[in-house]
């Protein structure tokens, strides 16, 4: 293991230049203290864990000491915001420390988000606040814990830093990894912004550090769009299969590598409803948790858009069309999972959809149910969470349809159907309210509830003793908190 003055910088990012970002330093926050940290992030890098409670932590990820090899640049990009275009964004309160190889030769990113005012930040003062730091943090490390393709956090630190927001707060860093940060709105910037050469070079940089299998290909760029549209709709199949509203899915906003990024007001569904929105500052619903789907393809379209330059319109629709096939596939995949089965039949869709209609109508809590489902034999199982169902008689028809087609899958015993499902179906998911508490708790000093909240949902998929209270269904006031786009 590593010390964290050991660790292998390879700026290949920052080589491409002032076109495309630019250099920045951090700005210290006051007091800077460790709040949690990732063990399990902390491996990516190969650091030693103990290193996150030594002082020098707290200084290089609170602003206060960097790198020599470190090399701090804030990135220009733009994008479509609730779908009107903004022509220049970028990292507005982040900075991009420098890119980090390990022993096993994968390079990642170290992302400061908080660091302070850059030339994008526009009328923000560049930090961040506790609360939303926390957020980022919980979230990111638990949707990989999920198997859910994301950023990773490394730790967060807090300070005595005053923030202002709707009230005052204090300010907070997260360090973000993922193996790059490029997003869909980088390629729009050079293309609206009709930079023809600088765009062939961001093309180029993506395919040969991301996608360099795709130089096999007869059509390079087309094949590295087409596993971008591959791995959004394998993205967006496992946020609805696992019940995830991202909440703000402008394209700025979407990862190049088709990965869960940049956490602002998202919410995992307690109660199912298709039609949830989880971001208050949404009114018109654009990114409910239903509208998931669609937007992703419209934001593959704009994509395809600002690589029209290197790929025909009629090559890009056709790659464009496998978006929905390939999504249906992953989702339905998925859901037979959640319910425990291993075939497929022609009629399952059919099955998860009654099944959802009848969890909408009734509020039935969506992690729960297939959590309790195999807990035990089917028969028992419906048995036992009728109750929950308002539609007694339509819970029953379907009901009997499960079995029935839990009998026809195959002759498993119920301990390998139960192992089968509890692999797939959490105990513990990262609740709102249970981000509040957590949030509420280190506000006033005290770090400890969000670091046992992480661990517990570090290890979703495992009963874990004496942790009874993360799984739960929340109470009344917790499923309806208001969570906007302020950080």
């Amino acid at each position: 293991m590593k010390a964290l003055d050991e660790l292998t910088f390879d700026n290949r990012f920052a080589r491409l230049g002032d076109a495309f970002s630019t250099h920045v330093l951090p700005e210290p926050l006051d007091a800077p203290r460790l709040v949690v940290a990732s063990p399990a992030a902390m491996a990516l890098l190969d650091l030693d864990p103990n290193v996150a409670e030594t002082p020098v932590f707290a200084e290089l990820f609170g602003g206060h000491k960097l790198w020599a090899e470190a090399e701090p640049r804030a990135m220009v990009y733009s994008g479509h915001q609730f779908g009107g275009y903004t022509p220049q964004l970028g990292d507005g309160r982040g900075l991009l420390l420098g890119e980090v190889y390990n022993e096993a030769g994968e390079h990642w990113d170290l992302h400061l988000k908080g660091a302070g005012m850059t030339p994008y930040s526009r009328m923000g003062d560049g930090r961040a606040v506790l609360r939303s730091s926390i957020r980022e943090f919980l979230a990111s490390e638990a949707l990989h814990a999920l198997g859910i393709p994301s950023s990773r956090a490394l730790c967060v630190i807090g300070s005595d830093t005053p923030v202002w927001r709707e009230k005052q707060e204090r300010g907070a860093m997260v360090l973000r990894m993922a193996h790059s940060h490029i997003r869909f709105g980088h390629f729009e910037y050079f293309y609206y912004t009709k930079k023809p050469e600088q765009q062939a070079e961001l093309a180029e940089h993506v395919l040969n550090l991301h996608y360099p299998e795709c130089r096999e290909q007869p059509e390079p760029y087309l094949a590295m769009f087409r596993e971008i549209v591959e791995r959004n709709a394998e993205l967006i199949a496992k946020w609805q299969a696992y019940g995830f509203c991202h909440g703000v899915m402008n394209t700025d906003n979407m990862s190049i590598l088709g990965i869960t990024f940049d956490f602002g007001p998202f919410a995992f569904l307690d109660d199912f409803d298709a039609h949830f929105i989880c971001n208050h500052s949404d009114h018109e619903g654009r990114y409910s948790f239903s509208n998931q789907v669609p937007i992703g393809q419209w934001n593959l379209s704009a994509l395809a858009q600002a690589l029209t330059p290197f790929i025909s319109v009629d090559a890009l629709k056709e790659a464009l069309g496998l978006y929905l096939p390939l999504y249906q596939a992953n989702y339905l995949d998925l859901m037979r999972r959640r319910l425990g089965l291993t075939t497929a039949e022609d009629d399952d869709q059919k099955l998860v959809e009654r099944l959802l209609k009848l969890m909408q109508n009734s509020g039935v809590d969506y992690t729960l149910f297939f959590r309790r489902l195999g807990d035990e034999p089917a028969a028992l199982a419906v048995t036992r969470l009728r109750d929950d169902f308002v539609d007694l008689a339509g819970f029953d028809a379907w009901a009997e349809q499960y079995k029935a087609r839990v009998e026809r899958d195959g002759d498993n015993s119920e301990e390998q159907r139960r192992a089968r499902m509890h692999a797939v179906n959490p105990l513990y998911i990262l609740r709102n309210y249970l981000a509040q508490n957590a949030i509420a708790a280190a506000e006033s000093g005290d770090y400890s509830e969000v670091r046992r909240l992480h661990e517990v949902l570090s290890k979703p998929f495992e009963e874990q003793a004496g942790m009874e209270q993360y799984a739960q269904r929340p109470p009344d006031w917790g499923k309806h908190l208001e969570i906007s786009c302020s950080s």
